[in-house]
């Protein structure tokens, strides 16, 4: 191994190890992100002809801007997807989308809202993200249990469910995403065969977590839905909660249609929920001039496109250009046939792994990495929708609800209702790892004698 390629490996560390503390030195991580970005691609451009042959003299610019644009294209169609997504579920809530699941869950038994949850939460990360139904499952319970300790025991839950629901869809988690993008999984692949699993992950937690609850709920609140003076009717509102909702899930139907990637049928998605969301509100405003005017034009897309998470989107551009810079150079390929050599090939064992370290450290910047680490083959364990990408997607998805920083879902929640780090590893983190093992061991029993 090179000088130069050490150097840029140990950028690449010094980056990772700032964003895994960024609670501690309080730097936003889409700044170190795009730190590492630039720094690494400088550094390859002291001497890239060592890395690509066709660079050399004048060609060489031209050769590096080419494996540049390679990478930053690979990376957008996950950013643009993301933007819609994001853009498409604000709509939805701000629209009062969501007002049904509170109905949904309303119950005096504290065992039936415990997996009425789980269950609400499971469907919904599947179909929107981890982190979105992870904030509006938190508002629900907020409105629907009044006792603290109770409350962090089914927020508990939401992190669990949240993580689970969002591993077995191919648009329910941004690594689920990135490796649907990158076409290693396909979306029928990882809902039939990582569905259960799942499911089995999310259950088991939940049944044992509904043991430390009995009897029915004090005092519940009074969950009367109160609609914003926007002027939209119930019949509008329940429109663009369908075809929000619905465009979501018809997303991996147009890509199997017609072969174009997902970002463009998220964008079909935004386009036509934007157009609707239009008409609606465009009426509204002819008839009223003066109160609804403000509120509608606060919720109509053009203002919500504003407050998209642009931290988010810069933090991925930023990792996953870095760690285009070190497939390039070769050493993801050299540590993907080392762990290979040190596990014997058993992929059950290094993705298992790989799930634990999600608990730790993030999870996109390790499916990025393993992306890079093993190329896509025709058949065996690396195939498309092969165990190695299957499980990969499972171990990284549920692998994060372990501890509460593991995962986006569980650093909402922890900030939402003020949940310890201690309490979390203490109470949930063994119920959470004997899910995730049980998932695993019932993907085995899958492919030994189903699939």
């Amino acid at each position: 191994m090179s000088t130069l390629t050490i150097a840029i490996v140990i950028v690449f560390c010094i980056g990772y190890f700032c964003i895994a503390i960024e609670s501690v030195t309080k730097i936003n991580k889409a700044a170190i992100a795009l730190l590492m970005f630039v720094a690494t691609w400088t550094l390859f451009m002291i001497d890239p002809a060592s890395y690509i042959a066709t660079a050399i003299g004048e060609m060489k610019a031209a050769a590096v801007s080419k494996v540049i644009e390679h990478h930053l294209g690979s990376t957008a169609t996950t950013l643009f997807f993301l933007m819609g997504a994001m853009t498409i579920v604000e709509l939805v809530d701000q629209n009062g989308g969501f007002n049904f699941v509170r109905d949904t869950l309303q119950t005096k038994s504290k065992r039936a809202l415990l997996w009425r949850i789980a269950f609400m939460t499971f469907i919904l990360s599947a179909i929107l993200d981890n982190l979105t139904t992870s904030i509006v499952m938190i508002m629900i319970l907020r409105k629907l249990v009044s006792d603290k300790t109770d409350r962090i025991i089914y927020a508990a839950l939401v992190v669990i469910s949240a993580n689970s629901g969002g591993a077995f869809s191919p648009i329910g988690d941004v690594t689920t995403i990135m490796l649907w993008n990158k076409g290693v999984i396909t979306a029928a692949g990882v809902i039939m065969e990582i569905f259960i699993p799942s499911l089995v992950s999310m259950v088991i937690p939940a049944y044992i977590l509904s043991l430390s609850l009995k009897g029915n709920l004090a005092a519940p609140q009074d969950t009367a839905v109160t609609e914003a003076s926007d002027g939209l009717t119930a019949g509008q509102r329940k429109i663009i909660f369908f075809l929000g909702v619905g465009g979501l899930i018809f997303v991996p139907i147009f890509k199997t249609i017609t072969h174009l990637p997902p970002f463009v049928g998220i964008l079909l998605v935004l386009g036509v929920l934007w157009t609707v969301t239009e008409i609606f509100y465009c009426s509204i405003h002819q008839e009223s001039e003066d109160t609804a005017n403000n509120t509608n034009t606060q919720k109509r897309v053009s203002k919500m496109l504003s407050r998209i998470d642009m931290d988010t989107i810069l933090f991925f551009l930023g990792i996953l250009m870095a760690v285009g810079c070190l497939e390039t150079i070769g050493v993801l390929t050299m540590l993907g046939q080392s762990l290979d050599v040190a596990f014997e090939g058993n992929h059950y064992l290094v993705t298992g792994i790989i799930g634990v370290l999600s608990s730790i450290v993030d999870n996109v910047p390790l499916v990025a990495g393993c992306m890079g680490m093993y190329p896509v083959q025709a058949a065996g364990d690396m195939a498309v929708d092969g165990i190695f990408w299957q499980l990969l997607a499972y171990c990284a998805g549920v692998g994060g609800s372990m501890l509460i920083i593991g995962s986006a879902a569980g650093v909402v929640v922890m900030g939402l209702e003020k949940i310890t780090f201690g309490w979390y590893m203490k109470k949930i983190t063994w119920i959470a790892f004997v899910g995730y093992l049980a998932g695993i061991v019932c993907y085995w029993l899958e492919k030994t004698f189903l699939f």
